[in-house]
């Protein structure tokens, strides 16, 4: 079945500060501890010299190892929960989940 990949682009309102965005960072990094199909969470800020970004800054990965995990993952309480919060402080928000093909040179 192989993993599956969920990604969220977000561009925080302007007027939300660096410190509240790390705190929220630390928070959404926390899930992995409290929802069991997800299996890791990265992050990080745009840096692309292409400028084709659409305004979006901060790019978050999580692994499952299923759809199906994914489902779970998104209706779990913690998630709920910490996703009422977040989503209330973007200004702009993208998600997409994705099972990744490794292609053979």
């Amino acid at each position: 079945m192989g993993e599956v990949k969920h990604i969220l682009l977000a561009k925080f309102k302007d007027e939300i500060s660096q410190e509240q965005i790390d705190h929220l960072i630390k928070g959404y990094a926390n899930l992995v501890n409290h929802v069991e199909p997800m299996k890791s969470f990265r992050w990080g800020k745009d840096v692309s010299i292409e400028n084709l970004h659409q305004g979006f800054t901060h790019v978050f990965e999580s692994t499952f190892e299923t759809t199906e995990g994914i489902a779970t993952y998104i209706s779990h309480p913690a998630h709920v929960e910490f996703a009422n919060g977040f989503l209330a402080v973007l200004d702009k928000v993208l998600v997409i989940d994705y099972k990744p093909i490794v292609v053979d040179p």
